[in-house]
Formats: structure tokens, C-alpha cells, sequence
């Protein structure tokens, strides 16, 4: 089970956060959700497709992999990408609650899973610190801080986004077929993509609209990142002629 706790220079003056990439820290992700507010930099890497949620709304995610388990950006040396999105770069860390008595409601705080292979408690010297000696906070867990609000703030944005596609009929669903070169043929199932066709025939007035709520942007850079389909199976290829197994 998660661990978590609200972060606080008492209990964790001493604990240190592990920042290499690796599969033995959790970065063995075959996607990750995304944001409008990253996708111009998560295009230039990774596709973008959408994945249903049990409520029937959908979820922007970015494509590592193709199949469980599997990131064609985790080498030996690390993520192979300059870009790694928000979702996967927060780890450990989560926004937590904290019960108050203003009309605002529970005020909101920065948490941390205590059980996760990121966090080091026990080697010394291993990993970015999060308070300085002193108790002040470090200048990663500031940064820790301001990306988990980005993406706090970057939730309704994009469930907006997304309803404004579901409204005009712009998602489909979409089984990708991947040919390797070893002959397996293989297909990704259980995503959605933008129809660019029916982007192609939305009015002046509905691309304004867009514009102005600022979901314009969002919706041409999910239609580029579909060019990284052929990347990722370039990268596959490439792993399966050299033998070499993704990191552990």
C-alpha cells in the first residue's frame, strides 16, 4: 500500500529524493497522462492519444511503449528524451489535503509516498535533498512543489479540453497496427484518437471558440504527435536487432 505522508522538515530533514531514470524506479511506464499545457513539448517525442476512464470521460496520455511495462525512452543512461512529462517527473510526490475551517475548504499540501523506490532513507548522500540544513526548504522541493500546482491547476484545463472534443464529436477510437521487422505483428487497442478529418471540417466559429478558450494549440499539437507512431516503431526496431533488454 502507498505511504503517504504531508512533508515537513521534522519528519524529513534527512530524507532524500532518488532523481536518476531507471526501471527500478518506476520508469518502466508504457504511457503516463498528459496536459494541454505540456503537449507543444511531450509532442516533439512521444504521440498522444486518449484513454477512457471508467466515467466515460477521457484522458490525454503520452505513448512510451507498446505493450506493459515496456519504455523505448529508458536506456542505460537514462530517459532518451529530452522532455519527460509532467506525470512521470512528479514522482514521488502528490498533493495532499489538509482539513481547515475556512469557507475555502481543505487547504492543499505537498505529500509524499514514503514507500516509494524513489525515496531514500537509508544510503547516505544519495539523492536531492529536501530541507536545508538550517530546516528552509531546498530549491528541488520548491520546484517539487510548483510542478505539482501546475498540474493541480492543469486538471480542469484539460477536462475542459476534452469535453469541447467529446461535444463536436472529435475523439474515435483507433487500433494501431505495429509491423516489426522480426515479422510479429502486433495491435494497440483501447485508445482514442482526434479525427483529423473532422478537425478539417469544424466552422470558423467553432476554431474561434477553440482559440479563445485555449484549446486551439492543444488539439493541432495531439494531430503532430501521431508522427511519433512510426518513431516508436523505429525504436522497437532497433532494441529487437540489438538484443538489448530495457533497463532493471
Amino acid at each position: 500500500m502507498t505511504n503517504f505522508a504531508l512533508v515537513n522538515n521534522a519528519d524529513h530533514q534527512d530524507v532524500r529524493i532518488i532523481t536518476e531514470r531507471a526501471a527500478r524506479y518506476g520508469d518502466d511506464l508504457m504511457q503516463a497522462p498528459t496536459f494541454p499545457f505540456e503537449f507543444r513539448s511531450v509532442q516533439a517525442f512521444y504521440p498522444i492519444v486518449f484513454q477512457q476512464d471508467n466515467s466515460g470521460g477521457f484522458q490525454p496520455v503520452a505513448l512510451f511503449g507498446f505493450q506493459d511495462k515496456e519504455n523505448l525512452f529508458l536506456g542505460q543512461n537514462g530517459w532518451r528524451a529530452a522532455y519527460i512529462p509532467a506525470m512521470v517527473r512528479r514522482e514521488p510526490f502528490l498533493i495532499g489535503f489538509k482539513e481547515t475551517t475556512e469557507p475555502s475548504g481543505p487547504e492543499r499540501m505537498l505529500s509524499l509516498d514514503m514507500d516509494h523506490p524513489r525515496v531514500n532513507t537509508e544510503v547516505e548522500g544519495k539523492g536531492e535533498p529536501l530541507f536545508q540544513p538550517l530546516g528552509g526548504r531546498t530549491r528541488f522541493l520548491e520546484d517539487a512543489a510548483d510542478l505539482l500546482e501546475t498540474i493541480y491547476e492543469g486538471l480542469e484545463h484539460s477536462r475542459a479540453f476534452v469535453s469541447a472534443l467529446q461535444e463536436h464529436d472529435l475523439l474515435e477510437a483507433v487500433t494501431l497496427e505495429i509491423a516489426l521487422k522480426d515479422g510479429s505483428r502486433n495491435q494497440l487497442i483501447g485508445f482514442h484518437c482526434l479525427a483529423e478529418e473532422k478537425v478539417q471540417e469544424l466552422s470558423g466559429a467553432v476554431l474561434g471558440e477553440f482559440n479563445k478558450e485555449g484549446f486551439l494549440m492543444p488539439m493541432f499539437m495531439v494531430l503532430a504527435s501521431m508522427a511519433n507512431i512510426q518513431r516508436l516503431v523505429e525504436m522497437k526496431n532497433k532494441m529487437l536487432e540489438s538484443g538489448h533488454e530495457l533497463d532493471v
